[in-house]
């Protein structure tokens, strides 16, 4: 799926509000455990569990690149680079916490008490973590925060964890590029050279360790993170890719599990990942985006773009027609274009923000489109880099690929003639796993039995675009126990402690009472955004 413009409604809440645990003994191991798995894997995830539980985290400052604030504190956790040799070379893994507040949300003077670590992981894969305790800080968390430890980190890969690189950042974003809908074979040609020659990139630059990066690495370090936090059972949130990481977590160590909150859910069938899940995906973001034009169209008075949905499309592409002339501020062509407005059909915090920004572009004005689509600062760039390494290095690690070239040409040639939206930028951003040169893993077949995994929750957008709706019915079969909480005629990737008060109350009487609905439930949608003119999220 695609990372770049990935973060779960924890972190939207964040932009646009905000300007060490006892070792205690690892759990016996389950029926499911990795320890009953028989895995050379196996035994190095118990031997690296046992000995972060003997260690614990040591936190105090966060590192000053990091930017956090001084609040929050933070430490590492030593993993294996490779599970089957856990005597061999280990990476450092950069965790952060904020300490429950214990104080009563409605003001009273009750004291709240703990219910330990909350771990979260925010997706991509590429994105880091270390910045949900912040989460704390809005209201709409302020209960969780009450209670739990709110505990984020850096996987693997994801600076400052042992970052991944496959390119110089200068080089990262290239700027402007042109969007095709209908690719010539000459550009087809030029982007699958450009693919091949990154994946020959990550392999020189990642050298033999390239081959560790992947999910099943990702779920192991997540047991020894848990053990680090003296957790005796884990209590976790995956957004997204997260989703898919806490999947393959509860297939490995059910017995370890204490909660689990699946929110904007990956499809886990292992015929999906990745290639057919990406398919999947370009095709739910026509529709996204067909929900945008729909809606800037009803707001045709503020905006000036057009009172229905092709009129807005025209306005698009007369823009990207424009840029293609002339790039906004030598850097925003129609590629650029179209990953700002990509992000719209992730988050309906963005639509009133990129409406202005086209209306003004067609009226004259560039400045607000070169804020939110042009090019990042160095900063931002090696961040941006960093993120896409590991976002590619995990999915074309994590499973076959196809690795002909025509097969991929046949499948989004077919798409694009009803899905042009996305379907080919999505191409672009996967294709270097046809040409990658790391061993491939088997998806692993999640499924548990009645009684095996603790009941679960699983949290759905009914129209979220970037992990398809089905991807939750699809994981509400496989766990046994879990119940499905839906936000109806919904798009926004990343439901959990949003603007959604039936949401976050189910979200609460799990976390906080152990208690789920009796059967799978819906809520009413979030209202529309409101098209006023306001501090925009300008990433």
């Amino acid at each position: 799926m695609r990372a770049a413009a990935l973060y779960s409604a924890a972190g939207s809440l964040l932009l646009t509000t905000l300007a060490a645990a006892p070792a205690q003994s690892v759990p016996p191991a389950g029926p499911g455990s990795a320890e009953a798995h028989g895995t050379a894997e196996a035994h190095g995830t118990a031997v690296a569990a046992r000995r972060a539980a003997a260690a614990g985290i040591e936190f105090g400052r966060c590192p000053k690149a990091e930017d956090l604030p001084g609040g929050m504190r933070c430490g590492t956790v030593s993993v294996p680079l490779d599970y089957a040799h856990p005597d061999g070379k280990r990476i450092e893994l950069t965790v952060s916490r904020v300490r429950a507040t214990h104080q009563d949300p409605d003001g009273g003077k009750r004291e709240v008490p703990g219910r330990g670590a909350l771990l979260y992981n925010p997706g991509g894969p590429g994105a880091s973590g270390l910045y949900f305790p912040l989460v704390g800080m809005v209201p709409e968390w302020k209960r969780i925060a009450a209670a739990y430890d709110l505990v984020g980190y850096a996987p693997r890969g994801v600076a400052p964890s042992a970052p991944l690189s496959c390119q110089d950042p200068g080089d990262f974003f290239k700027g402007p590029r042109p969007a095709p809908t209908r690719p010539s074979e000459s550009y087809k040609k030029e982007r699958a050279a450009e693919a091949e020659a990154y994946a020959r990139d990550c392999a020189k630059r990642g050298g033999d360790a390239l081959r560790h990066y992947h999910s099943l690495n990702n779920a192991r370090d997540l047991e020894v993170v848990r053990a680090a936090l003296g957790e005796r059972r884990l209590t976790f949130m995956g957004a997204s890719y997260g989703t898919y990481l806490g999947a393959l977590y509860a297939e490995l160590f059910p017995s370890h599990v204490r909660r689990m909150v699946f929110d904007a859910v990956v499809n886990p069938d292992p015929e999906q990942v990745w290639y057919r899940n990406n398919l999947d995906q370009s095709e739910a973001f026509e529709d996204r985006w067909d929900d945008f034009k729909e809606w800037v169209a009803g707001h045709d008075a503020v905006y000036g773009l057009g009172d229905t949905a092709r009129k807005v499309q025209d306005a698009y592409e007369e823009a990207s027609a424009r840029l293609a002339a002339r790039p906004a501020g030598g850097t925003v062509g129609p590629a650029q274009l179209q990953g700002a407005f990509l992000k719209a059909g992730y988050y309906d915090d963005y639509w009133p923000h990129r409406a202005e920004a086209l209306s003004a572009y067609l009226k004259g004005d560039p400045q607000p489109l070169i804020d939110q689509a042009g090019t990042r600062t160095a900063e931002g760039a090696a961040g941006a880099e960093n993120s896409n390494a590991v976002y590619t290095a995990v999915e074309c690690n994590d499973a076959p690929w196809p690795t002909d070239f025509e097969v991929w040409d046949r499948d989004n040639t077919r798409l694009a003639r009803r899905a042009p939206f996305e379907t080919w930028d999505n191409v672009w951003t996967n294709l270097p796993c046809a040409y990658w040169r790391a061993p491939r893993q088997q998806p692993l077949d999640v499924r548990t039995a009645p009684g095996e995994l603790p009941p679960t929750l699983v949290l759905a957008a009914e129209r979220d675009a970037a992990t398809p709706y089905e991807g939750a019915l699809e994981l509400r079969r496989r766990l046994a126990g879990s119940v499905l909480v839906t936000e109806r005629d919904a798009g926004t990737h990343g439901i959990a402690g949003g603007p959604n008060d039936c949401v976050n109350g189910h979200l609460e009487a799990y976390l906080l009472e152990d208690r789920l609905p009796a059967r799978d439930t819906s809520c009413a949608p979030r209202p529309e955004p409101e098209p006023r003119r306001s501090a925009a999220p300008r990433a």
